[in-house]
């Protein structure tokens, strides 16, 4: 299957190749690419965003090669190794162009970021949604029948409403206008920004020549709707989270180093180096790529390889970051740590792929890229032929301007391909299965015969006891007692059974586990 990797949370042992030997893809890879620079872009939301992004970078000569992850609001860019340019050009430059960026400080990049501008979101979306329905309950008057002054007075009350509401709630779209603007771009939100300030200024025309109808409640109503939609895009995007952010959280943060005599200390693993001896107790994962000292165990491969059978291991064995051990201590000497680990290249080819863009996105973008001026045009079009079709009156032909610009948003179209290829992502990862490239899921959809190679692809990964019913319930309570001592999914399973029959279990005592053979310990004597 083209798409997936076996149904699996990654490749098999056979394409599990070490992308960070000597010469290998890691190091081919950044000779290709440059030098690697990484900003935030806290300001972007859409595809014509990222359109912007990337070709404003890429009229730079020293730039090669730019990708955009909206969800995560960060833009990798490959500059020329001896162009000399700094994560601080490169964002001063986007900044000039209308983008808000900074240099990506890993430490300060945290959720509470994101669920500061999804507070703030809030608290204007809470704004506008107040103030829209105390102006509606004004226009019901107004519908019911009220006339002359008394419609002038609600009007004007409206007016003192919406225009202070306006000027908060809808700050983020101005702003984001105004930067477009300024650098002599078009946004989405330069249409949204135009519709929200036209409805505003006809329906303050309208009030001061004592017209009967103002449209504040729309230019509410709309701002409210637009920051409910942004509010809740900007949530779906905290929580869902990257595959490669999981693949990363893989790795444990911290490792026990043996010093020289031997004693254990637990350190952040930031500070382990390549030579250190590393104590695993059972249970624990690996925390860097190394090979096995001393000790015997097994070891849970699932999340690299796929297989959910544990694989026995003792000196001389390599192990990887992010296996777990399963049955006896190991002391393991390092061989790789940090960003030079294979789970750290396997979370890089997902981050990669997550960046990339498929046909599809590139249809957004295009669209989107088109959107702004055609609509800019559709309004102007409309505007003139009102005007024409009404003999000169500009009231109407503004109206119908107006109600084009409005109706027309398009931010699903900018949001929903991208949004949907994140959260598919996150959510089959979730399920064990490792999406590699932006076009899996597209190339799925066209799949029609999958071939399964690999003995297990097709299972769930958590044994069961299969003849537990024909196992005497004296026999089963004490093997379950015996399995309870141990973390191997086939003692998981048989204590699974015995808590299904409700089966007491006999005190077992001197529980013993030797890797690779089983466990033993003492009842009654024996």
């Amino acid at each position: 299957m083209a798409a997936v990797d076996h149904g699996s949370p990654a490749a098999c042992p056979g394409c599990l190749i070490d992308p960070n030997a000597p010469g290998g893809a890691a190091d081919r890879m950044r000779e290709a690419t440059g030098t690697e620079v990484v900003l935030s872009l806290p300001a972007i939301h859409c595809a014509a965003c990222i359109s912007g992004v990337e070709r404003g970078l890429l009229r730079r000569e020293e730039v090669r090669d730019v990708r955009v992850n909206l969800t995560r609001k960060r833009a990798t860019v490959h500059v020329d190794p001896g162009a000399g340019i700094g994560a601080e050009e490169l964002a001063d430059h986007l900044t000039a162009i209308g983008f808000e960026a900074l240099p990506l400080d890993t430490a300060t990049l945290s959720a509470g970021e994101s669920d500061t501008r999804a507070r703030d979101l809030l608290m204007r979306l809470g704004v506008a949604g107040f103030s829209m329905m105390n102006v509606m309950l004004l226009s019901v008057a107004i519908w019911s029948g009220a006339s002359d002054a008394t419609r002038d007075l609600f009007h004007w009350i409206s007016a003192a409403i919406a225009v202070p509401t306006v000027a908060f709630s809808a700050r983020p779209f101005f702003a984001s206008a105004l930067a477009a603007l300024r650098v002599a771009r078009l946004n989405m939100d330069v249409p949204i920004s135009l519709a929200i300030l036209l409805a505003v200024g006809m329906s303050l025309y309208e009030t001061m020549s004592h017209g009967e109808h103002a449209y504040f409640d729309a230019a509410l109503s709309l701002t409210f709707f637009l920051l409910a939609g942004r509010f809740l895009d900007q949530k779906m995007r905290s929580v869902a989270r990257s595959a490669a952010t999981e693949l990363a959280a893989l790795e444990s943060p911290t490792a026990m180093r043996l010093d020289a005599g031997g004693k254990p200390h637990t350190v952040p693993l930031a500070e382990v180096v390549v030579g250190d001896l590393l104590l695993v107790h059972p249970g624990g994962r690996i925390p860097v790529d190394g090979q096995v000292e001393t000790g015997e165990s097994e070891l849970d491969r699932a999340i690299l390889t796929g297989e959910t059978d544990p694989v026995p291991t003792g000196p001389g064995a390599e192990v990887r970051a992010g296996e777990v051990n399963l049955t006896g201590p190991l002391t393991v000497r390092a061989t790789a740590v940090g960003k030079d680990t294979a789970l750290h290249a396997l979370a890089d080819l997902v981050a990669v792929a997550e960046e990339a863009k498929s046909r599809y996105n590139s249809l957004a973008d295009r669209a989107a890229r088109i959107y702004a001026p055609a609509v800019h045009l559709l309004a102007l079009i409309g505007f003139f032929t009102w005007l024409w079709i009404t003999g000169g009156e500009v009231r109407t032909a503004l109206n119908v301007a107006v109600a084009l610009l409005i109706i027309t948003c398009p931010c699903a179209l900018g949001l929903a391909v991208p949004a949907v290829s994140t959260v598919a992502s996150g959510r089959l990862f979730r399920a064990g299965l490792l999406v590699k490239h932006a076009t899996a899921l597209e190339r799925l959809a066209e799949v029609e015969q999958v071939i399964f190679d690999k003995t297990g692809t097709l299972t769930m990964g958590d044994p069961r006891l299969a003849n537990g019913a024909e196992i005497g319930p004296e026999t089963l309570a004490l093997a379950a007692a015996l399995a309870s001592g141990s973390a191997h999914p086939r003692s998981r399973a048989i204590a699974a059974a015995a808590r299904d029959q409700r089966l007491d279990l006999p005190e077992v005592t001197e529980l013993r586990e030797v890797p690779g053979h089983g466990i033993e310990g003492q009842w009654q004597g024996q």
